[in-house]
């Protein structure tokens, strides 16, 4: 008797605790696929099915720009999440990123990292992310408890919370109640600058390698602290188009493995399998290659994974439901079908290939630390490049796990030169040089980022083809094929001569060469210090300092006293910017620091146009670049307000990308400010509004020829 009351008490609290785990439609106000979800209620519905399942875990790895939690979900067994930790542990030994042996135990368990929603408007990826969830962390789903025996699924339901919030609010308040598919209706014309990109209006899914966003920089640190097998980033494309899954179009990158591309086709044979079975259209191999190294595909695809693009067709045009070409309509509902077949299936497939998927892993990095496909296994960066370049250059590295050190001794090796592209040139390596060797875990991705050249199959790619470090941060590099040890870490430091501690000091001199150095400049302006740049080259105590350099005199700061000292050096601290105390304005070659030679740098006051006609990703990179690299106030105005805010209390105005319909008296009102002083920077197509303006000597040219 006591066995059976235990028994049905066991049944009854089993049957409570799935009770407990809502689906979608019980959970949110609306059923699923019924409307769009405000990312706070993806938020609440993935915690609860973390609160109310044993085999999911919900964690926060960051937030966006605008404050919105960045999650990050874990599915396994029960058994697999009790040992997570050795798991992840595990994997990272098997790829050889830390030191010690692996657990044969744990050799057949596989890990799937499924990435939705990295285009904001590209909603039916979070939106498919619920019913998805839902059904993984489901204890009462027979097929998937064994998936999970050999896989780990690590689930990110929204890349972008800040770009899937504009879009699915601006939606939910401009949609009619009933759907109303037609083309042209206002629920499918989505506003500037449309929800795609984030805060700062970049496109996340080219920033996985660069991280200069804040999403990817607290992505990516999880990512690697992972390095999963499998990798899926869920997108959508044009209205008409069907579905799209792996394998890839080419160009593939040639150094992406025989076992990669071969699993990519096993894969999209299970997708085929179950888009056959409901008889949706899809294709493969067309469009999406493998190329550049900053996509959600071919990141994980240099690391090791099979990543992998699925597209939908939709994006931000579609809404609730369009009327496509062949006069059927595309509901949210199909697009999150799609979305959610495509992504059990991945999970399907990897199940049944776990110990394959995980032994052609560990050989990838067997092979990277070993034998790099790549013909160049050492980059050679001289040490007498601008230290402010080589810290940003490491900076990257850093991000990206990629080790690198000093050179052991002096040696002389054959190698390709950067800057005269010569490929036997015979280099003298010195102690201080930085050196980067190939024969590392992340071996062939280090050749990727810093090869010379990429090699491109085929012409018709999907973005660009030219990425090289050396060249991207303007430091003199050599690649050699041959092997070089690392002696010791490189440590570095830009004010390595240590900061002067004097209050006597005529004036202090900082280089002018990157843009940390932009960056103490600004951090001086904001502190009220007062600074010029010379115009020409001087020499003084028997150093010689090129044009640009900056020169902050004790003299144009005398109303601070001694908080100018004081300000000096913590900003120089600050950004680790070398500074020399001069004790003298007296040159010993060039202009006395007196002269007119040495401008003052007025403090820059900013208008920085946005709005419908400029270019978001124009607008949003300088809008990004003074508020997060330079740390900078900068203004936002519309174009239209030109012609009556007070253009006197600045002195620089920014045209971003775009077409500015500037009128005559706007026009005029323009010049007048610049003779005064006023700067105008116009970029790219923004310059089109000043072709044959008065007071500007701009026009196109009359032919190819002139």
């Amino acid at each position: 008797m006591q066995k059976i009351i235990w028994l049905c008490s066991f049944v009854c609290l089993s049957f409570i605790s799935q009770a407990q785990l809502l689906s979608p439609d019980e959970f949110l106000p609306h059923n699923n696929a019924e409307h769009f979800t405000p990312h706070y209620m993806l938020v609440d519905y993935a915690q609860h099915v973390a609160e109310n399942s044993p085999i999911v875990e919900w964690s926060q790895y960051g937030w966006t720009n605008e404050k919105r939690p960045l999650q990050l979900l874990t599915i396994a067994s029960e058994e697999n999440l009790a040992r997570i930790e050795d798991i992840r542990l595990n994997n990272l030994r098997r790829a050889g990123v830390l030191a010690g042996e692996t657990d044969p135990a744990l050799d057949d368990i596989a890990i799937v990292w499924l990435s939705f929603g990295v285009h904001g408007n590209e909603t039916a990826g979070p939106e498919s992310s619920i019913p998805t969830l839902y059904h993984l962390g489901n204890p009462a789903n027979a097929d998937v408890q064994k998936w999970l025996e050999n896989v780990v699924v690590l689930f990110d339901p929204s890349i972008n919370p800040d770009g899937y919030s504009r879009y699915s609010h601006w939606y939910r308040r401009v949609a009619n109640k009933h759907n109303d598919p037609t083309t042209f209706a206002l629920s499918h014309r989505e506003p500037w600058p449309g929800g795609r990109t984030n805060h700062y209006y970049f496109d996340l899914n080219r920033d996985w390698a660069w991280q200069s966003q804040v999403e990817s920089q607290q992505r990516m640190p999880k990512y690697n602290e992972w390095l999963p097998h499998i990798h899926v980033d869920f997108h959508e494309q044009g209205v008409n188009s069907p579905y799209y899954f792996a394998p890839a179009a080419r160009p593939y990158h040639e150094y992406i493995t025989q076992w990669q591309v071969d699993f990519q086709e096993t894969i999209g044979k299970n997708h085929a399998k179950h888009f056959d079975k409901n008889g949706w259209l899809y294709f493969t191999k067309e469009v999406f290659d493998l190329l550049y190294p900053s996509y959600g595909d071919t990141y994980p695809t240099y690391h090791g994974a099979i990543g992998m693009t699925y597209e939908q067709g939709g994006s931000g045009r579609a809404g609730r439901g369009i009327l496509m070409d062949n006069g059927d309509t595309l509901t949210l509902q199909d697009r999150v079908d799609h979305h959610f077949t495509a992504a059990l299936s991945t999970v399907e497939v990897t199940a049944n290939n776990a110990a394959a998927v995980v032994q052609n892993f560990q050989q990838f990095y067997i092979d990277s630390r070993s034998n790099p496909p790549g013909a160049y296994k050492t980059f050679i960066i001289k040490g007498d490049n601008a230290p402010e370049r080589i810290k940003a250059f490491c900076k990257l590295l850093d991000k990206n796990q990629i080790q690198y050190g000093k050179a052991g001794k002096s040696s002389r090796v054959t190698a390709y030169d950067y800057q005269t592209g010569e490929e036997t040139k015979v280099v003298a390596v010195e102690e201080g040089d930085l050196i980067v060797s190939a024969m590392q875990p992340k071996g062939l991705f280090t050749q990727v980022l810093l090869d010379p050249s990429t090699f491109v199959e085929d012409s018709l790619t999907y973005d660009i083809t030219a990425w090289s470090l050396p060249y991207a941060y303007g430091l003199e590099a050599y690649a050699s094929k041959q092997v070089m040890n690392l002696a010791q870490d490189y440590n570095f430091s830009a004010y390595s001569s240590g900061l002067p501690n004097t209050n006597d000091t005529y004036a202090y001199l900082a280089s002018w060469r990157s843009t940390d150095n932009a960056r103490f400049l600004a951090t001086l302006i904001k502190k009220g210090v007062k600074a010029r740049y010379a115009a020409k080259a001087f020499k003084t105590e028997g150093k010689t300092y090129p044009a640009g350099t900056l020169v902050i005199t004790r003299a144009d700061n005398r109303k601070m006293g001694a908080a100018f000292h004081e300000a000096v050096r913590a900003a120089a601290a600050m950004h680790e910017q070398e500074i020399v105390a001069a004790k003298t304005g007296f040159s010993e070659e060039g202009s006395d620091f007196g002269s007119r030679n040495y401008r003052f740098i007025a403090p820059p006051k900013i208008l920085l146009a946005t709005g419908e006609n400029t270019s978001s990703y124009s607008f949003g990179q300088i809008w990004y670049y003074f508020e997060s690299v330079l740390d900078y106030p900068v203004t936002l105005i519309e174009p239209s307000q030109l012609s009556y805010i007070p253009m006197e209390d600045y002195n620089l105005l920014i045209l971003p990308e775009g077409r500015y319909g500037l009128n005559e008296s706007t026009q005029q009102r323009l010049n007048n400010w610049m003779r005064n002083g006023g700067r105008l920077v116009a970029i790219g197509s923004a310059i089109r509004s000043l072709d044959g303006q008065d007071g500007f000597a701009i026009k196109q040219y009359a032919d190819d020829s002139d």
